[in-house]
C-alpha cells in the first residue's frame, strides 16, 4: 500500500490543473512520500479532462476518471474514495485554494498521533463576506446538532485513514458532513488543524445560495438516516403512539363528559359537534398509519440487511 492518495475533484478547473499537479509533486517528492493523484472530473466542459490526459501520460502517479455529467462534489469524493489505495487518504479542492504545503502535517497528525479524520480549518478566509458569514452560520449550527467541535466542516481540505473512506459513503451535498458520517459509523477519533487558505487565482467560485439551502436539507437527512436507517420503528413508531395515545385520551375525554352530563340530568352538546372531536380523529388515524410506516420500514430494512452494512476494524485468525 502507498502512503498518501490525494484526491481532487474537479469541475471546470483547466487552468489550476497543472500548477497544481507540479505543486503536488513537488511537495511528495520533498518528503520521499510514496503517493497517488487521483483527479475526478465532475463533467466539466471546458478543458479540464484534456489537462487530466496529459498528466496521465507524463505521470503514472496520476489517476483520472471523468463522469458523463456534473453529479456534484460528492459523487465526485465517493468515487475517489473507492479507487484510493493510500495508507491516507487527503481531499482537496482543484482551484489552488487548499495548499499542498498541508499535506506533511495532515499525513503526520494521522499517522503519528492516531487521528482518524482530520478536518482543515481556514481561520483567515480569502473569500468575500457573502460566503464567510453563512458558512460560519451553517459550521454553527452543524456543530450544535453534530457535536464534533469543528471550526470549519466545509474545508475541502481533510485527511483521513484509509478505512475510513472505504466506510462510508456520501451523495447529494452531504461531503461537508463527512466527518458526521465518520463519527456515526465509528471513527470518532476526529481532529482539527488550521490551514492556510488562498486566493482563488483562476476561474470563479462554484458557491451559490442553493447550495447553502440544499446543504442544511442534506444536514437534516443525514442527521436521520444515520440515527434511524436501522431502526426506523424508534422515529415513525414513538411519532405514532404519542399522536394515538393523544387522540384516544381526547376521545375518551370528551366521551366522560357526555356520559356524565347525561347523568347529571344536564344539555349536553353531541361529540361529533365539538371541533376537538375531528382534532381527536385526525390524531388518532394519524398515530395508526405513523406507526404501520415504521412497522413496514422495519420489515425492510430487516429483509435487507446484509454484513456489509457493518464496518469491521480487523480480523484475526479468520478463514473462507
Amino acid at each position: 500500500m502507498i502512503q498518501i492518495s490525494v484526491i481532487i475533484p474537479v469541475y471546470n478547473e483547466q487552468d489550476s490543473i497543472p500548477e497544481l499537479h507540479h505543486w503536488i509533486c513537488r511537495v511528495m517528492k520533498g518528503h520521499g512520500y510514496s503517493y497517488e493523484i487521483i483527479f475526478v472530473n465532475d463533467g466539466s466542459n471546458d478543458g479540464s479532462w484534456n489537462e487530466i490526459q496529459k498528466l496521465t501520460d507524463l505521470n503514472p502517479n496520476v489517476k483520472g476518471v471523468s463522469f458523463t455529467r456534473n453529479y456534484g462534489k460528492s459523487a465526485a469524493l465517493d468515487m475517489g474514495f473507492s479507487k484510493a489505495r493510500g495508507e491516507v487518504v487527503i481531499t482537496m479542492d482543484a482551484d489552488l485554494q487548499d495548499s499542498p504545503d498541508e499535506i506533511p502535517g495532515l499525513y503526520e497528525m494521522v499517522m503519528a498521533e492516531g487521528f482518524e479524520v482530520v478536518s482543515g480549518w481556514k481561520k483567515k478566509r480569502r473569500d468575500p463576506i457573502t460566503k464567510t458569514i453563512p458558512s460560519r452560520f451553517f459550521n454553527g449550527v452543524t456543530r450544535v446538532i453534530s457535536g464534533i467541535k469543528l471550526h470549519d466542516f466545509n474545508c475541502g481540505l481533510k485527511a483521513y485513514k484509509n478505512k475510513v473512506v472505504k466506510n462510508i459513503h456520501i451523495y447529494g451535498e452531504m461531503h461537508r458532513y463527512i466527518p458526521l458520517i465518520a463519527k456515526w459509523n465509528g471513527f470518532s477519533n476526529i481532529g482539527e488543524k488550521v490551514v492556510d487558505h488562498r486566493p482563488r487565482k483562476y476561474g470563479k467560485t462554484k458557491f451559490g445560495i442553493e447550495r447553502f439551502l440544499n446543504g442544511f436539507l442534506d444536514l437534516i437527512s443525514v442527521s436521520f438516516v444515520n440515527r434511524y436507517k436501522r431502526r426506523p420503528m424508534h422515529f415513525f413508531g414513538t411519532l405514532g403512539t404519542v399522536s394515538f395515545l393523544a387522540g384516544f385520551f381526547i376521545t375518551s375525554w370528551l366521551i366522560f363528559q357526555k356520559i356524565y352530563g347525561l347523568y347529571q340530568g344536564r344539555t349536553v352538546r353531541e361529540i361529533t359537534a365539538q371541533p376537538l372531536f375531528f382534532l381527536a380523529l385526525v390524531a388518532l388515524i394519524v398515530g395508526v398509519q405513523l406507526f404501520l410506516t415504521g412497522f413496514l420500514a422495519e420489515m425492510m430494512t430487516s429483509n435487507n440487511s446484509r454484513k456489509a452494512d457493518y464496518n469491521i476494524d480487523e480480523e484475526l485468525n479468520l478463514k473462507n
